[in-house]
């Protein structure tokens, strides 16, 4: 059999990949960071080439490091997993997760049967509040968020890529009164999320409809109620594709057939020490598999 490199190589280097530092990657470990450092690149002559580009307070993978993570990460964590399972005294897992109420009743919840199936010791506590980023490592372990953009300290995987949607009621595209010209919105309300105000900026601007004004526009907190609101014809909801598409809603319709990129996606976000916890691990690797499209 083929000699291989000691363990604590493998996992200073899976730490430092996954923190992108040496200094968390040794409070993580419990060593002092020249220790650490040591163990990285005792890993790297036994290999033979550099693993990392040195930066001044951070490490980035280089190409033979991503491929090395990819294939050695998950047999540690295996191994990681099998001695957990045999010295817990408890086989629940719990995660404390932050999801937006339309995401988990849409895309969440109907899979969660899933879930369960492949990991039943995984337990959820679900919290639709507010702010969940800002809470991350205070009541919440991982959040599934639609934003822009993640803070870059944050461990962040992008769950999906969107297209803005104009969605109203159904009524609104039959018969002879039926919407055809995009300006119409100037007679209509706007409803638009509180959260995602640039979706209707960017379908005027792709429309060409920058000086065209709704007849006013509302507010929302809720996808859920923005869906209802455009469904009883009391205006026409800014949001996404996938939010129109899993309501399946017969009330409801797609006006206008102008393509317009989202600026939002959803993602899940976690603090990146948070990852080495197997509740955060296990729910992120099954939601990529299951749910995320990149």
């Amino acid at each position: 059999m083929r000699r291989l490199p000691p363990l604590g190589a493998i996992e200073a280097f899976v730490q430092v990949a996954r923190l992108g530092s040496v200094k968390a990657a040794a409070e993580e470990l419990a060593l002092s960071a020249p220790a650490l450092s040591r163990r990285v690149q005792s890993l790297e002559r036994f290999i033979g080439k550099p693993l990392f580009a040195r930066r001044h307070q951070a490490m980035a993978l280089n190409a033979d490091g991503e491929r090395l993570l990819t294939q050695i990460a998950p047999a540690l964590d295996a191994l990681s997993d099998a001695v957990e399972m045999m010295t817990s005294s408890t086989e629940v897992l719990r995660l404390r997760l932050g999801v937006l109420p339309l995401f988990a009743s849409q895309r969440l919840f109907p899979r969660l049967g899933e879930l369960r199936a492949a990991h039943p010791q995984l337990h959820l506590d679900i919290d639709t509040a507010g702010h969940g980023i800002a809470r991350l490592g205070d009541g919440l372990d991982a959040v599934i968020a639609l934003a822009r953009e993640i803070d870059p300290s944050l461990y962040a995987r992008r769950l999906d890529r969107n297209w803005v949607y104009v969605i109203g009621a159904r009524s609104l595209v039959e018969g002879p009164n039926a919407l055809s010209d995009p300006a119409q919105i100037a007679g209509l309300t706007a409803l638009i999320h509180r959260d995602m105000p640039d979706t209707f900026t960017a379908w005027r601007q792709a429309a060409g409809l920058e000086d065209v004004e709704p007849a006013a526009i509302d507010l929302f907190d809720s996808g859920q109620l923005m869906l209802e609101a455009a469904a009883q014809g009391l205006g026409i909801a800014f949001m996404l594709e996938s939010h129109y598409q899993d309501a399946n809603d017969p009330r409801l319709a797609h006006l206008f057939d102008i393509e317009v990129e989202s600026p939002y996606s959803y993602w899940f976000v976690c603090r990146p020490r948070a990852l080495q916890q197997r509740p955060v691990r296990m729910f992120h690797d099954w939601l990529i598999k299951t749910i995320g499209q990149n």
